[in-house]
């Protein structure tokens, strides 16, 4: 699954809104994790479902693929992605006792996101062509 696919389908999530986007494609609401881009939130376990949808022509159902950290966020972030950690992990860390404040930290560098060439995609049923050019599927 290329960056290109996530970008797919974070269109189609766009056109057709968010709710009617998870109904379509059989997910529920993310817990967790929500992927962000260009401002904007998405469900990340949906928006991967439906990449890999565009990236082999199957949709991919949230049992067949884990969420969190090692699952869904890791192929998000690995392809240039941002991920927000889930609420409740900052409601249930322990309380930290008062300290004085520190040096200012230095920002973590996160590697730049891998330029993958764009896929050709059938203009007709936006599924990925092969090295022919020529859809399987519509000819």
């Amino acid at each position: 699954m290329s960056r290109q696919h996530i970008l797919q389908a974070i269109a189609e999530y766009d056109s057709r809104g968010g709710e009617a986007f998870l109904q379509v494609y059989g997910f529920g609401p993310s817990r967790d994790y929500t992927l962000i881009h260009e401002g904007r939130t998405y469900d990340s376990k949906a928006i991967l479902g439906v990449a890999h949808r565009f990236a082999t022509g199957r949709l991919a159902t949230s049992d067949e693929f884990h969420g969190g950290v090692h699952g869904a966020v890791a192929i998000l972030r690995k392809r240039g992605f941002d991920v927000t950690e889930p609420a409740s992990a900052s409601r249930e860390a322990p309380a930290r006792p008062t300290r004085a404040p520190r040096a200012a930290r230095t920002p973590v560098a996160r590697p730049a996101p891998v330029r993958e060439a764009p896929t050709a995609i059938c203009p007709t049923c936006s599924m990925t062509l092969p090295a022919t050019g020529v859809c399987d599927d519509c000819g």
